[in-house]
């Protein structure tokens, strides 16, 4: 199936459509892969089989596993979306800091 690659590209194209800004792109792929981590550690340590093969049959476990799905034929092709990912994951890094720097103590 290929409903999460789909379901992550429609993402990218709303958020850059109606966002208009590179920060945004940056803070939604961080936020998908933060939340398919999210559901893979519930996926490993729920007591309900049903709901943890539903979460392991639809949902990958982090970006890097759609990137690999995906493109797994084209080696070149991989590594070079994986190093692109832990780029976009540095800058959000980058961006956290400034946002907790910039904080104003109430």
């Amino acid at each position: 199936m290929y409903i999460d690659i789909i379901l992550l590209i429609v993402g990218i194209i709303l958020v850059v459509m109606f966002f208009k800004r590179f920060s945004s792109f940056v803070f939604f792929m961080a936020i998908v892969d933060l939340f398919l981590r999210i559901l893979a550690f519930v996926k490993n340590n729920i007591g309900l089989k049903d709901v943890a093969t539903v979460i392991g049959k639809y949902l990958p476990e982090n970006v890097f596993a759609i990137i690999e799905k995906y493109t797994y034929s084209i080696p070149l092709l991989c590594m070079i979306l994986k190093w692109c990912f832990v780029f976009l994951m540095a800058i959000f890094l980058v961006y956290i800091v400034k946002i907790f720097i910039n904080k104003k103590k109430i």
